[in-house]
């Protein structure tokens, strides 16, 4: 039986919850009462604590500011019909996290620390998570080094936090697109795949230059020959190729998706035939072309499931099929929303109740 932590609570002294409009939620701007820190010291966690959240005091010189060890997740919580809330599969955003952590070298956060903490902040904030249709609770777990001196060296202290923000959807509409043909999001055998600052760093430039061209977001391609598509941004991209579901398939250059691969189950489960492959940016624009590609989507935490609209590729922009007739992708977003905020059976096992 997993053992119930000390975890050490103080209250705020008043809530910001009757000055928050949550009709207005921009993405990540609107921040709850309360956060969940713990320090990792001597080998091992401790200091776990739920305290109102605000500034973290930190030296200048933490090893996480000057060489880059910093890791981060995405999760929601959503509201269930009977009031009660549940968190959509935390089990493989905790998995994924410690994935990253590892490839950092940085520490792994126990089972319990992570879990627990997560259910005692989301209790403390109950009334933060929205009731509203696609509105939910994201869940912002992060670690960073926290060695206060300078030196070229994993740390040896780090400092986990659980963040909590309601939000609204991510994207409004479908997405303007351009595919990336300059610029490298991640290379083979780096940390592509992990959740870490760097990756979204380095594709800040490229995708500012892309935002004044017209385009909300880049779908990446592979660093060698810009000839095959990895992802999106925020998001894992999937695509309709002749009634398929095509995807493509988990390398060192492509972040394991939990809604990606939330999708592929729900897909097969309908009797859709799904390909996990390397998908080349030629059969990309044929298929658009010809009219096999019928549909396109960005598929993550944030971005849920977010039609693709046009794609740009070396000066020319392609149009895709009208998002309102995409029967596959459509009737896999309803049947995903349906089971988070609990309106179907949940038959894989997924939502965490708390």
């Amino acid at each position: 039986m997993t053992e119930t932590l000390d975890i050490k609570i103080t209250n705020a002294d008043q809530t910001r919850l009757t000055v928050t409009d949550f009709s207005q939620l921009p993405f990540g701007k609107v921040f709850t009462d309360h956060m969940f820190t713990a320090d990792y010291e001597d080998g091992e966690w401790k200091n776990l604590q739920i305290l109102p959240y605000g500034p973290i005091p930190m030296s200048p010189a933490i090893s996480a500011l000057h060489y880059g060890q910093a890791i981060f997740e995405g999760l929601k919580a959503y509201r269930q019909p009977d009031g009660k809330i549940s968190v959509f599969r935390a089990d493989k955003n905790f998995e994924r996290f410690n994935k990253s952590a590892a490839r950092m070298s940085m520490p792994t956060i126990p089972e319990e620390i992570f879990m627990q903490g997560l259910a005692a902040l989301i209790n403390e904030d109950e009334k933060w998570v929205p009731n509203q249709n696609d509105y939910a609770l994201y869940i912002r777990p992060v670690m960073f080094a926290t060695d206060p001196y300078l030196g070229v060296k994993a740390s040896d202290t780090y400092k986990f936090a659980l963040l909590t923000t309601p939000t609204g959807p991510y994207y409004n509409s479908a997405l303007n697109v351009k595919i990336e043909t300059e610029f490298t999001r991640a290379d083979e055998g780096g940390v592509g795949f992990a959740k870490t600052a760097g990756n979204y760093a380095r594709s800040l430039y490229p995708f500012e230059q892309a935002k004044k061209e017209g385009f909300d977001q880049l779908i990446w391609t592979d660093s060698v020959t810009h000839e095959y598509i990895e992802e999106a941004g925020t998001a894992n991209l999937i695509f309709v190729i002749n009634g398929k579901l095509v995807t493509p398939s988990i390398r060192s250059t492509v972040l394991d998706g939990v809604t990606r691969d939330t999708i592929i189950k729900l897909a097969k489960d309908a009797g859709i035939d799904v390909e996990e492959r390397r998908v080349s940016v030629s059969e990309v624009i044929e298929g658009i072309k010809n009219g096999t590609l019928t549909e396109a989507f960005a598929a993550g935490t944030a971005a849920t499931v977010t039609h693709v609209g046009v794609i740009g590729y070396k000066g020319e922009t392609f149009q895709l099929t009208d998002p309102s007739t995409r029967n596959i992708s459509n009737g896999i977003a309803k049947k995903l929303n349906d089971i988070r905020y609990g309106l179907a059976p949940d038959e894989f096992g997924w939502n965490w109740v708390l």
